[in-house]
């Protein structure tokens, strides 16, 4: 059985490393993760130098002037001042046998008669032998504890576990994530973003950094561009109205674009003249939709990443299985409207108690969680293939003890339709799509996105396999 170090073992374990050495810059929640190594004896053989520049003019004097001072932006200001201090300084002397690091934070907590968002950046750049070139870690937390000192306490905690994952773990990712929140309860901080760069990392791929953090229950949701970029979401659309497509994308089809396209007309229709031009469009890829026999298969999820962002779509993976969870990951994120595309199977699907069993008051209560920073679904339809009846919002019918709540979403327009825009998309399914693939049938190419052919086939013979 494997023993998880504590966080005195850890600091411990890097004050009596001969070879590690480095400076910490620390803004904004005292110096929390340097004191963890003060604490533990030995902080000579690790500590070259401690800073916390609080002061806004300080800081700026030090780092350059800031538009926002707990910022990524603001995180490489540090790192890089700081570490090229400390290669000017120490490296002719002990550069041969030293692998030196700058660790650096700058962070909200709670302050006196403060309720809000409480959260910080935090980044270390290290080499990985003496004379490397430099690599860079960063993440993004947030701290869910109520009282000031408890949220100290959870970033110095965080804040060693990433120092030493750097030395120990950076090879593993897996391992890292998981090391990343040892002594930590859960539920005390989230970490929604997770980067590496510089050198070793060139061709590392980011969103398996995403994926990580999701899959072992670290945030709720994470996001990258169509770049490939890894953002924090709150930071990517703070203010901005956001339409999210919810999907499996197994594989990518037209029908999703129809979708978007359908729903993105009908949402621009509600939102101000000033707001249509920031509205952001995300497809979101879930956990449930990833899962395939005991594990996820990070070559599937790359594969489904990789066609939506030929396709210029910003991809959210999330675990929000429940829609009034995802809603109100969404409307923690941004100020503005937001609207959820679906399919009428999906519009079923919500009133499943399943989705309801953990709510005290049941149904009512997931639909107003849903509904109530002002939410709107829009539906797109379904064509029975027996009979041949197309099925809209305002024709589906709800369970019976459901249909006047059901119909009150509609009037209130929480609910709205959308036109399919051709029903010859409503034929056909991503399951049809990938019978199609492995019969033979060449037909299947005119329902998927020519970006996505190479993904679909190769998906379609692995599940075969």
């Amino acid at each position: 059985m494997t023993v998880t170090p504590t966080t005195y073992d850890k600091a411990l374990e890097l004050n009596l490393d001969p070879q590690v050495y480095g400076t910490f810059a620390e803004i904004g929640a005292g110096q929390e993760t340097g004191n963890w190594f003060f604490r533990v004896s030995g902080a000579a053989g690790l500590v070259a130098k401690t800073i916390s520049a609080y002061d806004m003019t300080m800081s700026d004097a030090i780092y350059g002037r800031a538009q926002r001072y707990v910022s990524a932006a603001r995180l490489e200001a540090m790192l890089g001042h700081e570490y090229a201090i400390l290669l000017e300084r120490l490296g002719p002397k002990r550069g041969a046998e030293t692998t030196f690091f700058s660790f650096c934070n700058t962070v909200r907590a709670r302050g006196y008669q403060d309720n809000g968002e409480c959260h910080g950046w935090l980044g270390i750049r290290f080499q990985k032998k003496p004379g490397d070139p430099p690599s860079d870690i960063t993440l993004h937390v947030r701290l869910l504890d109520t009282r000031a000192i408890d949220q100290m306490e959870a970033l110095g905690i965080i804040g060693v576990n990433l120092i030493h994952s750097a030395f120990r773990h950076r090879s593993h990712l897996r391992e890292f994530v998981s090391a990343l929140v040892e002594n930590l309860a859960p539920g005390r901080v989230e970490v929604d973003l997770l980067k590496f760069s510089g050198h070793g990392y060139e061709t590392f791929d980011n969103r398996l950094c995403a994926l990580q953090l999701v899959e072992n229950g670290l945030t709720d949701a994470t996001m990258f561009l169509p770049t490939g970029e890894v953002v924090q979401p709150a930071e990517a659309i703070y203010r901005h109205p956001v339409l999210l497509l919810r999907g499996s994308f197994d594989p990518v089809m037209n029908l999703h674009l129809a979708m978007l396209e359908q729903a993105q007309a009908a949402f621009s229709g509600s939102l101000a003249e000033s707001e249509r031009a920031e509205a952001i469009e995300l497809c979101e890829i879930s956990m449930h939709n990833l899962l395939r026999g005991p594990g996820i298969d990070p070559v599937d999820f790359i594969d489904r990443a990789d066609a939506l962002q030929s396709l210029g779509k910003t991809v959210l993976v999330s675990r929000c299985a429940e829609f009034h969870r995802i809603a109100a990951f969404l409307n923690r994120c941004t100020t503005k409207p937001v609207g959820i595309v679906l399919s009428i199977g999906l519009l079923n699907e919500l009133f499943k108690a399943k989705w309801s069993e953990n709510l005290a008051g049941g149904l009512l209560e997931s639909f107003g969680r849903l509904f109530k920073e002002g939410v709107t679904l829009y539906v797109f339809p379904w064509k029975n293939r027996k009979t041949g009846e197309l099925v809209t919002a305002d024709s589906f019918l709800a369970p019976e003890n459901c249909r006047h709540l059901y119909q009150h979403f509609v009037e209130s327009s929480r609910i709205r339709g959308i036109d399919c825009g051709g029903e010859s998309l409503l034929a056909y399914t991503g399951r049809d799509v990938r019978r199609m693939i492995l019969a033979g049938e060449q037909s299947w190419r005119d329902l998927v996105p020519e970006v996505a052919w190479a993904m679909a086939g190769r998906h379609a013979r692995s599940r075969c396999g």
